[in-house]
């Protein structure tokens, strides 16, 4: 169970179809056998007829089957792998990353610096499914999603989900989803109309096309706004209605496409994908569900912050505020460094210049020759071994940059979403160049910590200001002390008031980048 609720606040989530509780547990009906999300329209069932668990996983391993009409596996994620940052929720975000497909769970346990049964036991005491079932039902959602919006054959399919045999992908298909692979190809839609189920079945030539499930209220436009504002040449475009990015994942490189559609499915982005390898699919529908923040829970973070008479009216006037993420750690430090004493266009143009010079270009078959970004952002390696004089910035910095590539590149440094942000930070601010303001927003934005708050930052000073606060650092700090455990959003709303986000014109680590 989710570790602050308990069994009545889940029965009357259940009661009224809340659906801001889809993602947060689900329920398993003992007398039908399967297990719902919240918001099931069917009939509730009796309080003891049912058990809570905090995953499908759980609720699999006991011997219920996924819903056919909820269909639970769609839902958002949890919010609260966001929110903590104990070992456990460690492992989930690298779970849902496919850590534990790509390296096991001896590579998962070694990533969190714990043995292999001291991890598999935390992680069962609390979720009541080890990693290895965890990992199992993600491979299961991933198969249904390839099976429901691809024409690939079913053994292609069941190897890239990440299953080791067909025999295995046929048997966890028919456990979880009672049908067999062939039955739920059979019941996917006409092609060409977004489903309730979370798939787009008629995609590009060339693609994978997904619906990515998203808790309202949701400022879209804020959000990719934000985004576009930082597009670096090449690596990221935005028209306007789509942002498109290149991704590099463990199999190879992508192309993703992401569009908001708060016209006609406002709790949905569309999200298509040109992938190397399709074994990568599950690894980039993660990062870019994290990179537009699409686990949060606003409700709970609008109520919060909404309480402050001083950040009411930025509540109001943006409900549903995301606090954007990335789709890779070492990208984000090296953006940080890029935007330090500069402002975002600066160093965006920076940015770009880089991946000119030493970027792998994107060789996927399918997005049509429209202008896309087929440049990979430069990686920590590249840039450790550029010669000097192809950096376009103050000696300073282009040491600090290479010193935090080198550390990357090297292993000494891991920004992803198992990081433990205390140690993190620790190891950040020993890097020459690299200071608290540059340490907390990898932490913000890189870790998905919701509770940063830079009093340093010039932007916001002057959004305090303007609301009638002290904006000093030790008095904004004092007052954001109220906004815990949301401070990153309230971060962000300070940003997106008039003014509030200002280039940094003298001291270093002030400018998002």
């Amino acid at each position: 169970m989710p570790t602050h609720l308990h069994d009545d606040q889940c029965y009357r989530a259940v009661q009224s179809r809340d659906s801001r509780f889809d993602g947060w547990f689900v329920t398993a009906v003992r007398t039908t056998g399967i297990y719902c999300r919240p918001s099931c329209p069917a009939r509730t069932p009796k309080p003891q007829n049912v058990s809570f668990f905090a995953t499908a996983a759980a609720a699999q391993q006991r011997g219920f089957r996924a819903c056919k009409r909820c269909r639970p596996d769609a839902s958002p994620g949890s919010p609260e792998w966001n929110v903590r940052a104990d070992v456990v929720a460690r492992a989930m975000r690298l779970i849902a990353d496919g850590v534990v497909d790509r390296d096991g769970v001896r590579g998962l346990a070694a990533r969190l610096g714990y043995s292999e049964r001291h991890l598999s036991r935390l992680v069962t005491d609390e979720l009541g499914a080890g990693p290895l079932s965890i990992a199992r039902a993600q491979r299961a959602r991933t198969a249904r999603l390839l099976i429901e919006t691809t024409s690939m054959t079913m053994t292609d399919i069941a190897f890239a989900a990440g299953f080791t045999s067909v025999r295995q992908f046929n048997d966890t298909v028919r456990e979880v989803f009672d049908m067999a692979p062939s039955a739920l190809r059979g019941v996917v839609g006409r092609r060409g109309v977004v489903g309730r189920r979370g798939v787009v079945t008629d995609a590009e030539p060339g693609s994978i096309t997904v619906r990515l499930p998203v808790r309202m209220p949701f400022d879209s436009a804020s959000l990719f706004a934000f985004l576009g504002v930082r597009a670096v040449p090449g690596v990221e475009s935005w028209d306007g209605r789509e942002y498109r990015r290149t991704l590099r994942l463990p199999h190879g490189g992508a192309i993703v496409a992401l569009r908001p559609q708060p016209e006609f499915q406002p709790d949905s982005v569309r999200c298509t994908l040109w992938l190397t390898s399709v074994a990568d699919l599950q690894s980039a529908v993660q990062r870019c569900r994290r990179m537009l923040d699409l686990d949060a829970d606003p409700v709970a973070i609008d109520r919060h912050l909404g309480a402050d008479p001083h950040l009411a009216p930025l509540v109001r006037a943006h409900p549903g505020l995301r606090a954007p993420g990335v789709v890779d750690g070492p990208e984000l430090l090296v953006r940080g460094v890029l935007g330090q004493q500069v402002s975002v266009a600066g160093a965006r143009t920076v940015a770009g210049r880089l991946a000119a010079v030493v970027s792998d270009e994107v060789t996927v078959a399918g997005p049509p020759d429209d202008g896309s970004p087929t440049l990979l952002f430069p990686s920590p390696e590249a840039l450790a071994e550029l010669d000097h004089g192809h950096f376009p910035m103050p000696t300073a910095r282009r040491a600090a940059l290479v010193g935090a590539c080198t550390a990357i590149a090297e292993g000494r440094l891991a920004i992803d979403p198992g990081a433990d942000r205390v140690e993190l930070d620790r190891q950040l601010q020993q890097l020459r160049g690299i200071g608290p303001w540059t340490a907390q927003y990898v932490a913000m934005r890189a870790l998905g910590d919701p509770d940063v708050f830079m009093a340093t930052d010039l932007g916001v000073r002057h959004a305090m200001e303007r609301l009638g606060l002290d904006g000093s650092p030790r008095a904004a700090a004092d007052h954001a002390a109220r906004w815990s455990p949301w401070r990153s959003y309230a971060l962000h709303h300070l940003w997106q008031s008039p003014h509030g986000e200002q280039p940094a014109a003298a001291a270093p680590e002030r400018t998002p980048a």
